[in-house]
C-alpha cells in the first residue's frame, strides 16, 4: 500500500472573522466547537485565535479536496491541543467520513496569525491501494492533525 500526501493552505484576514462574528453572533456556534471557543476566550488576541482556527479549518477541507461538502459542518474539524498547546486536528461527522473514503491516515497542521492575518497549513497522509502518482485528483485527504500556533 501506497502512501501520497494531499495539501490545504488558507489565510483569513482577521478583522474579516471579527465582522463575521460581531455582525452574526451565532455564527460563533454554527463554525467553533464550544472547546475552540473556550481555548480562544482566555487568549489576549481572542479574535486572532479564532481566526487561525478558521483558516485551519479551510485548509484541513482543502486537504480533504472537497471545502465543505454536503454533509459536512464547520464544527466537523475541530482544532484542538495538546497539553504542551500544540494543535491538533479532530474530525467527526462528514468530515470524518469523507477522511475514511481517501483513505487520510493521519495529518499535521500548522497556524499562525500576525497582525491582521491568519494563515493555517495542512497536510494529509493517504493510503492509497496503488502508487501515488495513479490516484485521482478527486481523492484528496484528511484528518487528524498537529502543529504550532504562534
Amino acid at each position: 500500500m501506497a502512501t501520497r500526501m494531499a495539501v490545504g493552505v488558507d489565510l483569513v484576514s482577521v478583522s474579516r472573522v471579527d465582522r463575521l462574528l460581531a455582525d452574526n453572533p451565532a455564527a460563533e456556534q454554527d463554525i467553533f466547537t464550544p472547546r475552540e471557543v473556550g481555548y480562544c476566550a482566555g487568549k489576549r488576541n481572542r479574535t486572532a485565535h479564532l481566526a487561525a482556527r478558521f483558516a485551519a479549518k479551510e485548509a484541513v477541507l482543502k486537504a480533504l479536496g472537497t471545502g465543505l461538502g454536503p454533509g459536512m459542518r464547520w464544527t466537523d474539524v475541530e482544532v484542538v491541543n495538546t497539553p504542551l498547546g500544540a494543535p491538533r486536528v479532530r474530525l467527526s461527522g462528514g468530515a470524518a467520513e469523507r477522511a475514511a473514503h481517501v483513505g487520510a491516515s493521519s495529518a499535521e497542521i500548522s497556524l499562525s496569525h500576525s497582525g491582521d492575518y491568519a494563515i493555517a497549513h495542512a497536510v494529509m497522509f493517504l493510503r492509497t491501494a496503488t502508487g501515488p502518482d495513479d490516484a485521482s485528483a478527486d481523492d484528496a485527504s484528511t484528518d487528524h492533525a498537529s502543529t504550532d500556533e504562534g
